[in-house]
C-alpha cells in the first residue's frame, strides 16, 4: 500500500464533542454545563432537562479521567458487597446508587461472596484508583483490609451491621439483636424446641451473629438450643432441604426452626412438601430478608424484613454529606441504626 494510501488515524479526542459545544448548543455558559454533571441540584429541572437532551443529541462523553487528576479524586464512589447475584442486597445497591446520581455521582460495585480475601483485593484495587468515598459490608475484614480502611484518606462508611464503636461511620442493625427477636418471636407463639439453620456460605458472619443472639435467647428462657450447619458447598435450596429432613427425622422434632435466610427457609417449606408434613402444624419456619418470593410460598413465609433500601439511602446521604455536597451530620447519628421488621405470614 503507497503512503497516499494509508489509511488516515484520528488523533484520540479530535472531533470529540467538548463541553463548550454542549454549552453554546444550549446557550449557556460552559460553567452551567459542568455545575450540571458535578453539581446538579445547583441547575434548575428545566435547565438540566435542556442540558440533558444537549449531552445525548450531541453525544457528549465527559472526561473523567482529566476531572479526577485535577482534582485528585473522582466522582466515584466505591462498594464492595457480599454478593450480587441474590436479592438481598439488591435494594441497597439500587437506593445508594440512585442517590449517588442525583447529585453527580456513580457507583463503581465489587463483589466478595463473603470472602475476606476476595474484598482485601477489591479494597486494595478500588483504593488505587483513589475513588471518592469507599463503602464496605460489615465489620468482618481482613486484616490487611482493617488497616486500608484505617489509612484510607476518603470517606469510608460500613453498611448491613452498626457496631458504633467502630471508627468508620456505621449505617445499619445489630445483628445479634435480629436473632434474639427471632427467637423472641417464637418463643411468644409458645414454640419451645427452637432450631436454627446456619448459611451454607461459610463466610457468612453476620448469620453467626443473628445466631448467637437466639442462641442465647434460648439460653436466657432455659431451652437448649439446636443449630445444624448445612454442609459448605450446598446451594440455598439443597441446604434448607438437607436441614428440614435431618431435624425431622430425628426422635425429638423442633417445633420451629429459623433458617439464616429465605433461600434456605424455602428450600425446607418445598422439602416439607414432599415429605408430607403440614406446616406450621408440624414444625413452624421462619426466614431473613423477606425475598420476593417469601409471600408466595405455600404456606406464605414468615420472615424478617431488613431496612435495605434504607440502608442504601441513608449510607448515600452520609457519604455525601462527608464529601460537602449536601449539608446535614454527617458522622454516626442515631438515624444510622435501624431496625428489621418481623412480617408475619402463614409459616409461623
Amino acid at each position: 500500500m503507497s503512503e497516499s494510501n494509508q489509511p488516515i488515524r484520528k488523533r484520540r479526542g479530535a472531533g470529540r464533542v467538548t463541553l463548550s459545544d454542549v454549552a453554546k448548543d444550549v446557550g449557556v455558559s460552559s460553567l452551567t454545563v459542568s455545575r450540571f454533571f458535578n453539581h446538579p441540584a445547583q441547575v434548575s429541572e428545566p435547565l438540566r432537562q435542556r442540558i440533558g437532551e444537549a449531552v445525548s443529541r450531541l453525544g457528549y462523553v465527559p472526561n473523567l479521567v482529566a476531572g479526577s487528576l485535577a482534582s485528585a479524586r473522582g466522582r466515584i464512589v466505591a462498594m464492595v458487597v457480599p454478593n450480587i447475584s441474590g436479592p438481598i442486597f439488591a435494594a441497597t445497591i439500587q437506593a445508594f446508587s440512585d442517590t449517588l446520581a442525583r447529585h453527580g455521582y456513580q457507583l463503581l460495585l465489587a463483589s466478595s461472596y463473603f470472602s475476606e480475601e476476595q474484598e482485601e483485593n477489591a479494597v486494595r484495587a478500588f483504593l488505587g484508583w483513589s475513588p471518592a468515598a469507599l463503602v464496605v459490608t460489615s465489620h468482618f475484614h481482613s486484616q490487611a483490609t482493617e488497616k486500608m480502611l484505617a489509612e484510607a484518606d476518603m470517606p469510608v462508611v460500613e453498611i448491613w451491621d452498626y457496631q458504633p464503636e467502630r471508627s468508620p461511620i456505621q449505617v445499619g442493625f445489630v445483628h445479634r439483636a435480629v436473632g434474639v427477636q427471632a427467637a423472641q418471636y417464637l418463643l411468644g407463639k409458645g414454640y419451645q424446641r427452637i432450631a436454627f439453620v446456619q448459611n451454607s456460605v461459610a463466610g457468612d458472619f453476620s448469620a453467626l451473629e443473628r445466631r448467637d443472639g437466639y442462641a442465647a435467647t434460648l439460653e436466657e428462657a432455659g431451652l437448649t438450643p439446636w443449630i445444624f450447619v448445612p454442609h459448605s458447598a450446598s446451594a440455598p435450596f439443597e441446604a434448607g432441604r438437607q436441614a428440614m429432613e435431618a431435624l425431622m427425622q430425628r426422635s425429638v422434632r423442633p417445633d420451629a426452626i429459623i433458617f439464616a435466610n429465605d433461600n434456605l427457609a424455602a428450600g425446607g417449606l418445598l422439602a416439607a412438601q414432599r415429605s408430607g408434613l403440614s406446616m406450621p402444624q408440624d414444625c413452624a419456619v421462619m426466614g431473613f430478608g423477606d425475598y420476593a418470593f417469601a409471600p408466595m410460598l405455600l404456606p406464605s413465609l414468615t420472615t424478617l424484613r431488613p431496612p435495605a433500601l434504607e440502608i442504601g439511602e441513608v449510607a448515600a446521604l452520609r457519604v455525601l454529606q462527608q464529601l460537602g455536597v449536601v449539608s446535614g451530620q454527617s458522622g454516626a447519628d442515631h438515624l444510622n441504626l435501624m431496625h428489621c421488621q418481623v412480617v408475619e405470614r402463614e409459616s409461623a
